[in-house]
């Protein structure tokens, strides 16, 4: 009987011979793709169907490797721990590339930059930059890294501190906050679902994320990073981000 191992030697000889858009497709093996689908509009669950950025960008990556993709749900904290332990292929989920990850893994090329930004109501002109939020009210969600960066990097913000992401939103919503500090990805979920807020175009902070491969597949690392310089070649990729991405 054809073992698992033996699949994958064959999978990395053909790497090896045909190059690594021949050899997947003539391989045809399922990519086994982990992600934790809970955090919009990067990965998550709506009508039943797995959906989001990195979802739609990991099925385009499939088909010009030539592989299906086979999604494995599990939450985040479990993804780098199960992936060295080598339970998937791949895992992707919103991961930010840090050194303390990349001594356990291998990560593709950066594909998105994610990082903390400024939401204002939808009209305002009074803040047009990060530097402008200086003595305004701004709402922020407590125990997350905008609560500690905005207070250190701009001392003179009247800091409005909730428990939750939609009572940030809703304060600059209603007036009572001149502006919100928040990561990327819950910003424009926000102006894409609910709209009224819009985002500042300059970022406050900048981390990458990237997809995360086991160390021992450094060919598929390869693969991957090809596929995702096909994409942004053909335009697929700018169409995804727009979709997801938009004001």
């Amino acid at each position: 009987m054809t073992t698992r191992r033996t699949l994958v030697a064959a999978a990395l000889s053909g790497f090896a011979f045909f190059g690594w858009a021949g050899a997947a497709q003539a391989q045809g093996e399922p990519l086994r793709v982990a992600t934790d689908a809970t955090f919009p509009p990067m990965e998550f669950v709506e009508n039943g169907q797995r959906t989001g950025f990195d979802v739609e960008l990991v099925e385009a990556i499939g088909k010009v490797l030539g592989r299906k993709i086979e999604w494995i749900d599990i939450d985040f904290k479990g993804l780098v721990p199960g992936l060295v332990s080598k339970r998937f292929d791949m895992a992707v989920s919103g991961i930010y590339i840090t050194d303390e990850r990349k001594k356990v893994v291998d990560f593709t090329v950066p594909y998105y930059a994610g990082g903390l930004v400024v939401m204002v109501k939808d009209g305002n002109t009074a803040i047009k930059t990060p530097a402008d939020i200086n003595g305004k009210k701004v709402s922020v969600q407590v125990g997350t890294k905008s609560v500690a960066y905005t207070k250190e990097k701009f001392p003179q913000v009247q800091l409005m501190e909730v428990e939750k992401n939609q009572e940030m939103f809703n304060l600059v919503d209603i007036g009572r906050a001149d502006a919100a500090v928040t990561g990327k990805p819950a910003a424009y979920q926000y102006v894409r679902t609910r709209g009224g807020l819009k985002v500042l175009p300059e970022q406050i902070t900048t981390e990458e994320y990237g997809m995360a491969i086991r160390k021992d597949t450094p060919e598929l690392t390869k693969a991957v990073n090809g596929a995702i310089a096909k994409l942004k070649a053909d335009g697929t990729y700018d169409a995804i981000v727009k979709k997801w991405f938009k004001q």
